[in-house]
């Protein structure tokens, strides 16, 4: 079914055709304001023409509803992730139809509430790291901030989900980076610009595919010789589950695709959290003390356990307030199968349609003040009346990330254990700016100074 109503089909507002070339500007350097000025100006349904393409941008929860859950499969991945796939291959971000059920089920039995409890200590050991290496430069020279949150974030998911030390593929990060940036560029020119073309950021991406390919056979290959495939992580299933293919070269590329977006957004996204926090701590100094007063009240001395988690309950909030403001996919594209109707209005068939959680989640209509950080609005008594799908930090539907309880354990952990001994501090004068990749992250990192707190 697709909602079609009958009599006049309307058309969502939006910017004249002569409006193509700032729009495009705005779609390579500005997409943050792109989206809210066009929300600002039009409202919750607009229609913007940028080059070839006809955007339908949808912002309002019940327009997230039906795209995302009550009619799903009407929308597919759309504009972006489906260019994207030049870069990241066919995994769970990008595939679609029997492909993505056979690739979610394998994977989806490893982020389990059960086998993620088991894994907290694999959590706390990682952070502690973290808090001993931070701690070593209390009262010296800046840190990159994000440097540190990405190498933590990609610990703990090769401790979790492959049962594998990814410290010694020292390369890693910044070969996701160059294959997010090569990502973004794709979905910008619409894979205009063939690969072949040598342009720098082309090149650091192909030597950046290279690497990953090199650290997926390696860690297939040493899981392969250990005999081990019969493991609950997610490196076993899939394992299992491509061999199930009848030809071994689309079993490998598989192997490749699946392990290499697990990788990237198990990683990048929960690290872009704990950078926005530490940023949004160091700006709220009021906030920062009730965490660290929760912590100390609720940890004393000793290290998380999973059932913390539910006592830490400021500090979750504190964790759902930053994804509100800074979700870390700020934007789900879609692409409409068949003709349908969205807060009645007509998508016609083959139509790109956009829900932006940076947005949506900033909508005046549901979120009171909606610039302003306070995570006292996630306080279980203040969100009466507030529609479910005003807030959808991990997407929604039958997309929603397989991996939200792991970051959410994850993040929390984090923030409790530094904040509880150091203080992280914003280089004064230094900018600090959102950018918008396949997560939304900081541009160009987060120098902070580390001090021991009181």
């Amino acid at each position: 079914m697709t909602g079609i109503a009958s009599g006049v089909r309307r058309t969502p507002p939006g910017p004249p055709r002569t409006a193509t070339l700032s729009l495009l500007r705005k779609l390579a350097g500005d997409r943050l304001g792109l989206m809210t000025s066009a929300a600002d100006r039009y409202g919750d349904a607009v229609r913007m023409a940028i080059g070839p393409k006809t955007l339908y941008f949808f912002n309002h929860p019940d327009h997230a509803k039906h795209v995302l859950a009550d009619n799903a499969a009407n929308y597919h991945k759309g504009i972006g992730l489906v260019h994207a796939r030049r870069a990241i291959g066919d995994g769970l971000l990008t595939s679609e139809g029997e492909l993505w059920r056979k690739q979610r089920k394998a994977t989806q039995p490893a982020f389990q509430h059960r086998r993620i409890a088991r894994q907290a200590d694999s959590v706390v050991h990682a952070a502690a790291g973290l808090v001993d290496r931070l701690r070593s430069h209390a009262g010296g020279e800046p840190i990159n901030l994000m440097d540190e949150m990405t190498g933590l974030t990609l610990d703990v998911l090769g401790r979790t989900l492959l049962s594998e030390d990814l410290s010694e593929f020292e390369s890693i990060g910044h070969s996701f980076e160059a294959v997010q940036d090569q990502a973004m560029f794709e979905m910008v020119t619409m894979s205009a610009v063939p690969m072949w073309v040598p342009l720098p950021h082309q090149l650091r991406f192909r030597r950046a595919r290279k690497d990953l390919r090199r650290i997926v056979e390696e860690l297939a290959a040493r899981r392969d010789a250990g005999g081990a495939t019969d493991g609950d992580d997610v490196l076993s299933r899939m394992l299992v589950s491509i061999r199930e293919e009848e030809d071994p070269a689309v079993g490998d590329r598989r192997l490749h695709d699946e392990l290499i977006t697990l990788m990237l957004a198990g990683h990048e996204t929960t690290a872009s959290t704990l950078g926005w926090t530490f940023h949004l701590l160091n700006g709220h100094p009021e906030v920062a003390e009730r965490v660290r007063s929760e912590v100390r009240a609720v940890l004393g001395d000793r290290a998380p356990v999973y059932e913390d988690l539910h006592r830490l309950r400021y500090t979750s909030m504190v964790v759902e307030e930053v994804m509100r403001l800074f979700p870390p996919v700020w934007i789900l594209p879609r692409a409409a199968q068949e003709d349908d109707e969205v807060g009645g209005y007509h998508v016609p068939k083959g139509a790109d349609v956009l829900i932006c959680p940076y947005t949506l989640h900033r909508h005046p209509a549901f979120w009171d003040r909606p610039d302003r950080f306070d995570p006292e609005r996630f306080d279980p008594g203040a969100n009466h009346g507030r529609p479910r799908y005003a807030y959808i930090p991990f997407g929604a539907g039958p997309r929603f990330c397989v991996g939200n309880n792991l970051g959410m354990l994850e993040a929390t952990f984090t923030i409790a254990m530094i904040a509880r001994e150091l203080d992280l501090r914003t280089v004064p004068g230094y900018e600090v700016v959102p950018e918008p990749m396949l997560s939304l992250r900081v541009r160009g990192g987060l120098p902070m100074t580390v001090h021991t707190a009181a």
